[in-house]
């Protein structure tokens, strides 16, 4: 058909039959990375292991009475090694987190995986939830005493001591690029369901306030346990909180527990 067309139409013929092919195999591969990257949620029936992210500095030993609870309420527990030393990008730490995932996974054969984010470890888990692929993979978001919103001692270490103050430290200022982003539209994205346990006795999350956090199951101890006196180091290894916790990793709906976590013991 083509050869009986003069050369200058069999020449835009072809040439406009190459721009459509271009434009049908664009408009697939921008439908297959849509598909690829839908999350779709797991099922909240079956528990996977729990993944505890360190704060600020990335120390493992504030977590360790917290998996140790954990692993005697039967669950298999990874206290995430975060890169470096700890005060690097956020961004980066949450791709950390998100090979920890696939190592727990592919370890167990569980189909998903709890997260426990201390301090800057929450919004850690946030970002892995929402640019990482974290919200077809995590079930629940338990976070503790997280500066969801920044913190000011952040911001007064930026002002006063620039060069002690990191990319992470600058990260958790109120305000910041970072923080703008994760908080700008949902603050929970589709995917696991989400909790966030502070103290109003905070004093490196400041405002405590700040650890609020829009869409999710959000108290203070105090709330619960109103004699209750948690230091922000003290929240992952105070009986209270750490009842409260595990309370919200069960299978039924997160709920703001009963006053029987003030009497636990460790």
């Amino acid at each position: 058909m083509l050869d009986t067309l003069p050369p200058a139409r069999r020449r835009f013929v072809v040439v406009l039959a190459v721009l459509v092919l271009a434009a049908a195999v664009a408009v697939g591969v921008v439908a297959w990375t849509s598909r690829e990257t839908a999350t779709v949620p797991v099922s909240q029936a079956t528990q996977g292991p729990v993944l505890l992210v360190p704060g600020y500095g990335g120390s493992t030993r504030s977590l360790q009475v917290l998996a140790a609870a954990l692993e005697r309420a039967g669950r298999d527990v990874v206290v995430v090694r975060l890169a470096g030393d700890g005060r690097g990008d956020l961004d980066e730490q949450a791709q950390v987190l998100d090979e920890a995932a696939d190592d727990a996974l592919d370890r167990t054969g569980a189909g998903s995986v709890d997260v426990v984010g201390f301090s800057a470890g929450g919004v850690t888990a946030r970002l892995w939830v929402r640019d990482h692929g974290g919200g077809s993979v995590a079930r629940r978001v338990v976070t503790l005493g997280s500066p969801h919103h920044g913190t000011d001692l952040a911001a007064l270490a930026g002002s006063l001591a620039p060069d002690s103050c990191p990319v992470a430290c600058r990260q958790l200022a109120p305000g910041s690029d970072l923080l703008n982003a994760l908080n700008a539209g949902d603050e929970t994205p589709l995917g696991p369901l989400w909790v966030s346990i502070w103290t109003t006795d905070d004093q490196t999350v400041v405002p405590p306030s700040s650890a609020e956090l829009d869409g999710a199951l959000e108290f203070t101890i105090q709330s619960v346990c109103p004699r209750a006196v948690v230091a922000h180091g003290d929240l992952p290894r105070t009986p209270a909180v750490m009842a409260a916790a595990l309370a919200q990793l069960g299978t039924g709906d997160p709920a703001v527990p009963g006053i029987e976590v003030c009497t636990a013991t460790p």
